[in-house]
């Protein structure tokens, strides 16, 4: 059984309310009306219900449920708390009125309200738009002082990772982290893998370098990073700096990385900022054929997940499927 497919029998078995706030976009109410019609959630569209029906043409979305920001009973009640939980920061029930117009808040404030389990976007807004509602309200999970982004990468083969899935991290969001956000995104990550998986996290800090082969500000963060997270997590199997090679091929990693922990069988791959994250998720999507999902939100109060704005309404279909799952262990 795939990755995937065992997620989806996962979600199946405990169906999760998902809200999706972009129902402008054909994309969206394809992977809609394909979970309703295979089981994996219990769909909230956000929006006129009319025009929502009118853009779906053929897709049946009559298992959804419609809330339209413009005609909701518990719109003054959402007002009055999106006010209280932002009143520090100058929020006023004018400015509460004009964000709860935009979907991407009102779909947010259904997930604090407990109306929605999660919720799905990034089809059309920005990373930072999807991020920004969602930190302001749903705020941070305890104990996290870092919100990241991964990608669960599955490979066509089952040569590398856990049966051919991986982490990689972050891969969508933190632009350069410091020393010590790379080692908080790493202990997060192995415990995202060990989620989703239930094997161990093999933990492998990436570099152009490996134990040393090159020195530079560059290599010494990485070394860094990979010490202050094996002190905060002595029991996490971690190391670095790795290149992905000694990372992923235990014969390389014997010559280049001799007693190394993770011993070339990395399944979480942290990169040092989000050019080479982003970059390598991309080439592996496409020259090796993976399939990619995400960027997915590790650290957020509820289950939020962003998607790239090149998604295919098959990738919605998986984050949704992802988003109830992260649901059901909340």
């Amino acid at each position: 059984m795939s990755f995937m497919s065992g997620i989806m029998d996962r979600a199946r078995a405990d169906r999760q309310r998902i809200v999706l706030p972009e129902t402008d976009d054909i994309r969206v109410l394809e992977a809609a009306s394909r979970a309703l019609a295979d089981g994996l959630a219990d769909i909230i569209l956000v929006g006129n219900p009319a025009r929502i029906r009118s853009r779906a043409g053929d897709w049946d979305l009559s298992g959804a449920t419609f809330i339209d920001p413009a005609d909701c009973p518990e719109r003054p009640a959402y007002e009055a708390e999106l006010v209280e939980l932002r009143k520090a920061k100058g929020m006023t029930p004018e400015k509460a009125r004009v964000l709860l117009d935009e979907p991407i808040y009102f779909a947010v404030m259904l997930v604090h309200e407990g109306v929605a389990d999660g919720m799905v976007a990034g089809a059309v807004y920005s990373t930072p738009d999807v991020l920004r509602p969602s930190l302001q309200i749903l705020r941070t999970a305890p104990g996290t002082k870092l919100v990241s982004a991964y990608f669960i990468m599955t490979l066509p083969t089952p040569d590398f990772g856990v049966d051919g899935t991986l982490i990689y991290a972050d891969s969508g969001l933190n632009e350069n982290p410091n020393v010590e956000q790379l080692a908080e995104i790493a202990i997060a990550s192995a415990k995202t893998l060990e989620m989703w998986t239930g094997v161990e996290a093999r933990v492998a800090m990436l570099s152009y370098s490996t134990k040393g082969s090159a020195k530079s500000e560059l290599t010494e963060k990485v070394i860094a990073a990979y010490e202050l997270a094996r002190q905060k997590a002595p029991d996490l199997k971690i190391d670095g700096e790795l290149q992905v090679d000694a990372a992923l091929v235990p014969a390389i990693a014997a010559k280049k990385a001799p007693g190394s922990p993770v011993e070339g069988k990395a399944n979480v791959l942290i990169f040092p900022n989000l050019d080479s994250g982003n970059i390598a998720y991309k080439l592996t999507e496409r020259l090796a054929g993976a399939d990619a999902y995400g960027p997915l939100l590790q650290g957020i109060g509820k289950p939020v997940n962003d998607l790239s704005r090149g998604c295919s309404p098959d990738d919605i279909l998986g984050v949704i499927a992802i988003t109830a799952v992260q649901a059901q262990n909340a």
